[in-house]
């Protein structure tokens, strides 16, 4: 059976920047300089690299950017004053805060005072709510909103199809189930979330039109476990052990890519599918914000 097409994620990422990049120049000559925050506080080395990546695009694009840096020592009331001067500043259109946040700091009460006009993340729960409800007028979550622009540029029909989740965490889980199941183009799908009490997990994922990972298990997803001619999403992110490689680990997703390319129809690279995506939606987000600020009729 021949292999799985590849989804490429970095080259419609790159489609979606560049349609982006036009939109920051239009919002520019109306005097506006589209502008994103980023909060990080401690020192956790993924959330240097992400934030790194994410400074890089808004370079790319013409968006402005701007980081605090706090220290894994600083107080929530001190975190919280920040993001109020954040949201009272007309300069500022977008607000990240970067997860993992030190863990005597409540992130579900950060991302609540986020202004959700500024929730480029789509976390606030006003901005998750809208997405329940089908508001379009809402930020979306970043992640799940680039699996739905990946799906939807790679050919594959959502309506109708029978879409497996692996994992119901907040940040791709629900909001994904969410978005494709909406009554509206490109969702309208029959949509099944499974998490650690599925019984039979194998037997929902091998029903499954679309099969999106994202639970965190490192090459959880076995080629027996795909229907034939599926289209597969990896979302995952996990260090495993590798004593060839030279730092002694390496990264894998939660697909076990080579075995699943055999069975797919359509598959996601890792890295390189879902990655890329979430930050082209991250740059789209912002860019809406500003041009909401600017009294221009955004795409989001």
């Amino acid at each position: 059976m021949p292999s799985g097409a590849l989804m490429d994620g970095r080259a419609i990422a790159g489609e979606i920047h560049q349609e982006t990049a036009r939109r920051v120049a239009q919002v520019k000559e109306r005097g506006l300089q589209p502008c994103l925050v980023f909060i990080r506080a401690g020192e956790d080395p993924a959330s240097r690299v992400y934030v790194g990546m994410k400074e890089k695009a808004c370079a790319q694009l013409g968006i402005q950017s701007q980081t605090h840096l706090l220290p894994a020592s600083v107080a929530e009331k001190d975190l919280l004053a920040l993001l109020a001067r954040l949201n009272a500043d007309p300069r500022v259109h977008g607000i990240l805060v970067q997860a993992p946040l030190p863990t005597h700091i409540s992130e579900t009460r950060i991302y609540r005072e986020v202004d959700p006009n500024k929730d480029v993340d789509g976390f606030h729960p006003v901005n998750v709510g809208k997405l329940l409800l089908g508001d379009t007028t809402g930020f979306r979550s970043c992640t799940p909103a680039g699996i739905q622009e990946l799906l939807i540029r790679s050919g594959v029909k959502i309506e109708g199809a029978e879409v497996v989740i692996l994992g119901r965490g907040n940040i791709v889980g629900k909001p994904m189930a969410a978005m494709l199941l909406q009554k509206a183009k490109n969702a309208g799908a029959t949509v099944t979330i499974c998490h650690s009490q599925t019984r039979d997990i194998h037997a929902h994922c091998r029903r499954a039109d679309i099969l999106i990972a994202a639970l965190g298990v490192a090459e959880f997803v076995k080629a027996q476990m795909v229907k034939p001619g599926a289209t597969v999403v990896d979302v995952g992110v996990n260090r495993v052990l590798d004593p060839a490689a030279k730092s002694g680990s390496r990264l894998v997703g939660d697909v076990d890519f080579a075995g699943v390319r055999e069975v797919a129809g359509k598959i996601t690279p890792n890295p390189g599918g879902v990655g890329p995506m979430t930050i082209a939606m991250l740059m789209q987000n912002t860019v809406w914000a500003a041009e909401r600020a600017a009294g221009l009729t955004g795409l989001n």
